[in-house]
């Protein structure tokens, strides 16, 4: 038994492990000399975001396991709840001791420039002056310091919100604690008159802490932060089928958010048994789950920061501007619409603008031979032109239905802002299905010419959302293959009655189509054996009975190659089980995100684009699709795609046997992102004719018989 036991988790690890090695990778990219000073900063900042959210959502949700389920193993490692804390806590310190070394090298380069953030004793005496005046006018006035004692109950201390902590004593001996939360309203950092060098709000605020409690002495002082358990279980929640009444509970769920357990507190310093006794008290969490990182502990200032900086500097130290292409196949001065009738299009995100498609909807908006369109909404940017489109259609009396979800994780609010405005201009919102997320990218415009139903579809990997189309490498497939379009309608049909199981000819629609449909696939190159191929590039890849899939692949001599960002549990290279399987992770510039299914090689190759990564979440409890591309071209143009990453020898690192990861390298590095931005996939095309009318060609014939 205990063999077996053994033997079932041989080519796997543990999800969280998985991520923050993944979360390493982001992290050492802001160690790589070739990337522009701010560009790594930025890359610090992504890493303690990354981290921040890992606290909120994963290990909160663990949290709840260990107290629910404290039984329950985890299918790729045989942990329980607690053995994966135990885990995930010991790994934390050696990554902050990283972050502070890659931090300290990135500051030292950013100072050579002049960028400096400055410590309150090296200011002179003009900069004090300036530090003491905003501390003044900015600072005190909306200051709300808060003694703990008998007569004064502990103060409720918001998720990753900054706070001076003092310990505190006062005449008699007595020992007490001061808690002074950093205003919301206020700067992260305060300018210096030179532009470049700045002091970070929280030293101001420990600066001033001695004077804000009068009857007592400040023995130590700290910053600190909590991050709190996020992870709301709105799938657990039984709403109403009244729409109103779903979204006002989302509301009240929202508000629950900071007031979860704490899962970690941070400190920028190291301080006395004593203080931290006293601290525990108040936030009541374990000492392994409290961590001295002495750089800043909320690095969301670094964007703004960039943007205050002289434009001059920061341009210099980060990657040069990018402006996305007009897809070359695609002409400016012809409708989308008559364009995709000619043949299938895709677009490569961000290289390829997003223009394309916004003008594709605002001619479906204003083309009266439209009738409807049916979109699935994920995220949306907070000022969305594709929101603002779907608004002018329903309001020129195109029927117009969104499938919004509100539970898109962090987005919620937003999201709730958009679907109030979407149905004030007509729009028809429902939001998803009970019990599954709503994570699928399709779009169906729906045309009445000459007693013809004419569908144009869209099928994209990523959202509808035009700042991550500019930061995310994504794909958005057009066409009006006739097949295709009466699926996408079956789908919205499904999605209004809850039909999870709906019957397709093309698209492939979790929780059952896309996992049988994979499977299936692999099994097929299985029967080819040494002939077999399989390439997929995804984010992630957790889904148990995939990866023992693709295990037997392996060992049936099937060459297995897997393009994963992140979340990566099969391990390649294990002796006789996955020694086929070889795992490349590609973290640069943009965020990989798109989502490519290949199976057998050359002409013969089957190629699908897909909304779902490999993840068990994915696969069986969300709403997601999948989608065939047929058209030679574009097949084409996917491996092209495929085969530039796995060349990528700059940024690109291969999964070990071990879960750990190593960085490839070569005598001339290939960087592929920066392939895709200086080498397009498209082929210049001609001008597009509208579709010639039977009676024009009819006058046209007649005409030339007169003449």
């Amino acid at each position: 038994m205990q063999e077996n036991t053994q033997k079932r988790y041989r080519y796997t690890q543990n999800r969280e492990l998985s991520w923050l090695r993944f979360d390493q990778r982001v992290l050492e990219e802001a160690a790589d000399p070739s990337v522009p000073a701010l560009e790594r900063l930025k890359f610090i900042s992504i890493f303690s975001s990354n981290l921040d959210e890992f606290f909120m959502v994963r290990v909160g949700s663990i949290f709840d396991l260990a107290r629910m389920t404290p039984d329950d193993r985890d299918n790729k490692s045989g942990w329980t709840p607690e053995e994966q804390l135990h885990h995930i806590y010991e790994v934390i310190p050696g990554l902050l001791t990283m972050k502070k070394q890659i931090y300290s090298a990135v500051m030292e380069e950013l100072g050579r420039s002049g960028i400096q953030d400055v410590e309150m004793e090296k200011l002179d005496a003009s900069e004090l002056k300036l530090v003491n005046h905003f501390f003044k006018t900015e600072l005190l006035p909306v200051l709300s310091p808060i003694l703990i004692g008998p007569n004064h109950p502990v103060p409720h201390l918001t998720n990753k919100r900054l706070y001076g902590a003092a310990l505190l004593e006062d005449k008699k001996g007595h020992k007490a604690l001061g808690i002074v939360p950093m205003p919301e309203t206020a700067a992260p950092f305060l300018t210096l008159s030179d532009g470049k060098r700045y002091v970070r709000t929280e030293n101001i605020l420990l600066r001033w802490l001695p004077t804000m409690f009068d009857a007592y002495t400040v023995k130590e002082s700290c910053v600190l932060a909590v991050t709190r358990n996020a992870d709301i279980s709105f799938d657990d929640d039984k709403f109403d089928d009244n729409e109103a009444d779903f979204r006002n509970q989302m509301t009240k769920l929202l508000k629950l958010r900071d007031h979860l357990a704490v899962m970690r507190v941070e400190l920028n310093t190291q301080i006395s048994g004593e203080f931290r006794k006293l601290l525990s008290s108040v936030v009541r969490v374990e000492t392994h789950e409290v961590f001295v990182d002495k750089c800043p502990l909320n690095m969301r200032y670094v964007f703004r920061l960039i943007g205050a900086l002289p434009k001059e500097l920061s341009m210099r130290l980060q990657y040069p501007a990018h402006h996305p292409r007009w897809a070359e196949d695609l002409r400016r001065d012809q409708p989308m619409i008559s364009q995709i009738r000619q043949r299938d299009r895709l677009l490569f995100y961000p290289y390829d603008s997003v223009d394309p498609f916004l003008h594709l909807l605002n001619e479906a908006a204003e083309n009266p031979k439209v009738l409807s369109i049916k979109i699935t909404i994920y995220r949306m940017a907070s000022s969305s032109k594709i929101a603002q489109a779907l608004c002018r259609a329903a309001e020129n009396g195109k029927e117009v239905l969104v499938v919004m979800e509100l539970r898109a994780r962090f987005d919620e609010e937003n999201n709730l802002e958009w679907s109030k405005m979407l149905e004030e201009s007509g729009c028809q919102v429902i939001y998803g299905t009970e019990g599954f997320k709503c994570h699928s990218k399709i779009c169906l415009i729906t045309m009445r010419s000459h007693n013809r139903t004419i569908y144009l579809t869209q099928v994209g990997t990523g959202n509808y959302n035009e700042k991550t189309n500019a930061m995310y490498t994504d794909l958005s497939f057009m066409t009006v293959d006739q097949t295709i379009g009466e699926d996408a309608s079956a789908f919205f049909r499904n999605m209004l009655v809850n039909k999870l199981d709906g019957e397709y000819k093309r698209l492939l629609v979790s929780p059952y189509g896309i996992k049988p449909m994979l499977l299936r696939k692999i099994d097929e190159q299985i029967t080819r054996g040494r002939d077999g191929y399989v390439c997929i590039k995804a984010n992630s890849v957790t889904e148990r009975e995939v990866m023992d899939k693709l295990a037997e692949a392996s060992r049936a001599g099937v060459e297995v190659q897997l393009i994963i960002r992140g979340i990566c549990c099969i391990l390649p290279g294990v002796a006789g089980e996955t020694e086929n399987v070889h795992v490349t992770s590609v973290v640069g510039r943009f965020l990989e995100h798109a989502r490519i299914y290949q199976f057998g090689r050359g002409a013969d190759a089957e190629m699908y684009i897909a909304s779902a990564d490999l993840m068990t979440r994915n696969l069986n409890r969300r709403v997601e699709i999948a989608c065939p591309i047929q058209d030679e071209e574009l097949r084409d143009e996917l491996r092209w795609i495929l085969d530039a990453q796995l060349r990528d020898s700059a940024k690109a690192s291969l999964v070990l046997p071990d879960g750990a990861y190593c960085r490839k390298h070569s005598a001339e590095p290939f960087d592929s992102q920066d392939y895709f931005l200086h080498t397009s996939m498209h082929k210049p095309t001609e001008a597009v004719a509208e579709p010639i009318r039977l009676a024009e060609r009819l006058r046209g014939l007649l005409d030339k018989f007169r003449r």
